[in-house]
């Protein structure tokens, strides 16, 4: 059963949280769509995650660098296709209502965990009837085996070489499971509480979850990390609370009053009253990001490149970003971001121009347009801080050229479900970079493969992109790793696959009683080595 909170305890613990210098409160956007990262993509989830689990390797807190995590050390044979894992001894398991562990950590846990997402014949495989999209998209295609050497080693051995490994190891959903647990919740009938009561080896150990409202967390006080004085990857208070406050505007009062400590994601539009109050220090940063209108391309009439390449015309790009960014944010047509190795900047954004996306509608047949939906996306995040403004100018510029498109948006994570089941016309999405690689988002939701696991939101699918793809992902060499990624991104931009937006630079208000918060622009925001001064 999931553990929940009621209202009344939610109103006594965000006054309790307030008085209390032990207990970070974070107001966040929105619930997770998942408390198992294996079966999520969202960063909603990834930050839920972050407290509570490791990885074989992780990047290391408000930098890019890849660290070693639940692995102490790796190798990597000369031919690229072997690489060996030394685990970490001396890891404790946290514990639930329902389990307490009765060994440490080892490789039979690290077995469970990938062997339950790579093989549908596993019999966790089907439990909490959630897809393995990442593992799917950025693993499946080049993993052909995962065995245990010994108790504290395993080895990955791949298909071909991939110079993005381990960076596709240091993301949530390849978070470390309890091979355990798994195995009392499923003698215990009922195996779903290792998805709904997550335990982990992180910093901080899940208490509770209220869809809407609260996520409880307390500092884990056999966390490997004490022994290893690491204060950095440590936790700093006694318990965390993330406030699910979706409105920006809510966020951003309940921090300047002290309801939290900080708040995720707020409205660009406030930064200049966040940045005179005194009360708040503000940080900043520039993110790896992506932003975009998904065409469905398997849906008529977006299957016609000509049909989305006049809506990319008829919409007004710059200003759609001078009003919803507000200062925060580049207009864009290249698919990779310029905070990452590998961005063109020979792709350029396509003028606004509603009577030359007159003539390619007319010319695709729909010479007096034709009715659309156009999904919003329903919270902020910081590739797009306002959905629904954004969708509501991009309403109006198409209704120029005869586009009729009604407005629609779900819950986030029914959003998200929906989106990824392919149900509609036109859809808003996006994405962060979890690790510094080119290769992880164009991975996730571009490529062919990435249709049937639904991260290709466009279910745009294009032989010679992925083929391309597929290579630059496979060599080591830098500098051909770039050529053909700029090949990809002027693919891309011919094709019309999508409309892209803008790449933004993130900011989040803290109280200046808050210290050790660093911004973490890969995967999930880590809270652990923060603190409070008293």
């Amino acid at each position: 059963m999931l553990y929940r909170t009621t209202a009344a305890s939610f109103t006594l613990l965000t006054m309790m949280s307030v008085a209390s210098a032990e207990t970070l409160v974070v107001c966040t956007e929105a619930s997770p769509d998942y408390l198992n990262p294996q079966f999520s993509t969202a960063n909603t989830s990834f930050d839920v995650a972050g407290q509570i689990y490791n990885r074989l390797v992780e990047v290391e807190r408000g930098g890019s660098k890849i660290v070693p995590g639940l692995a102490e050390s790796w190798t990597i044979s000369d031919d690229g296709l072997t690489y060996t894992f030394k685990l970490r001894k001396g890891v404790s398991w946290q514990s639930s209502r329902s389990f307490k562990p009765t060994r440490q950590f080892n490789a039979d846990d690290v077995i469970f965990t990938f062997h339950r997402m790579m093989d549908d014949k596993h019999p966790f495989h089907g439990v909490g009837r959630g897809s393995y999209e990442y593992y799917a998209s950025l693993a499946a295609p080049f993993i052909k085996s995962i065995d245990k050497v010994d108790d504290y080693t395993v080895q990955f051995v791949l298909k071909e070489p991939q110079a993005a490994l381990l960076g596709v190891l240091s993301v949530e959903p390849m978070s470390i499971f309890s091979a355990e647990y798994a195995d009392a919740m499923q003698k215990a009938g009922t195996p779903d509480q290792v998805d709904q009561a997550p335990v982990g080896t992180g910093p901080f150990s899940f208490v509770a979850y209220q869809k809407d409202a609260t996520v409880r967390f307390k500092r884990f006080p056999e966390y490997w990390g004490e022994a290893a004085g690491l204060p950095d990857r440590t936790a700093q208070v006694s318990d965390l609370v993330f406030v699910i406050t979706p409105d920006a505007s809510i966020r951003y009062a309940k921090v300047r009053t002290g309801e939290c400590h900080i708040a995720r994601y707020p409205n660009p539009g406030d930064l200049a009253s966040m940045k005179a109050d005194a009360n708040l220090n503000v940080l900043s940063g520039t993110i790896a990001d992506m932003s975009y209108l998904a065409f469905n391309n398997q849906k008529k009439p977006f299957d016609d490149r000509r049909v989305r390449e006049a809506l990319t015309y008829a919409t007004n790009i710059p200003a759609l970003v001078e009003t919803v960014y507000q200062g925060t944010g580049t207009p864009t047509a290249a698919l990779i971001p310029p905070t990452l190795w590998g961005h063109s900047d020979e792709v350029k954004v396509r003028a606004y121009d509603p009577e030359r996306a007159k003539k390619l509608l007319a010319e695709a047949g729909f010479p007096d347009g034709f009715k659309t939906t156009l999904w919003a996306i329903p919270v902020v995040r910081a590739y797009m801080p306002n959905g629904r403004r954004a969708a509501e100018l991009i309403q109006a510029d198409w209704a120029k050229v005869g586009v009729q498109a009604e407005i629609k948006s779900y819950e986030w994570g029914e959003y998200l479900k929906r989106t990824r089941q392919g149900e509609h016309d036109v859809a808003m999405s996006g994405s962060t970079w979890d690790y510094p690689d080119p290769s992880q988002i164009l991975t996730l939701s571009w490529s062919c493969d990435a249709v049937a696991t639904g991260g290709n939101r466009a279910r745009w699918c294009n032989k010679d992109f992925s083929d391309k793809l597929a290579r630059a992902n496979s060599i080591s060499d830098q500098a051909e790793r770039t050529k053909l990624y700029l090949e990809i991104q002027k693919i891309f931009q011919d094709d019309s696959a999508s409309l892209l937006f803008a790449n933004a630079q993130a900011f989040t208000p803290v109280r200046k009683e808050v210290s050790g918060y660093k911004m973490h622009f890969f995967g999930g925001q880590p809270f652990y080595g923060v603190s409070l001064k008293k």
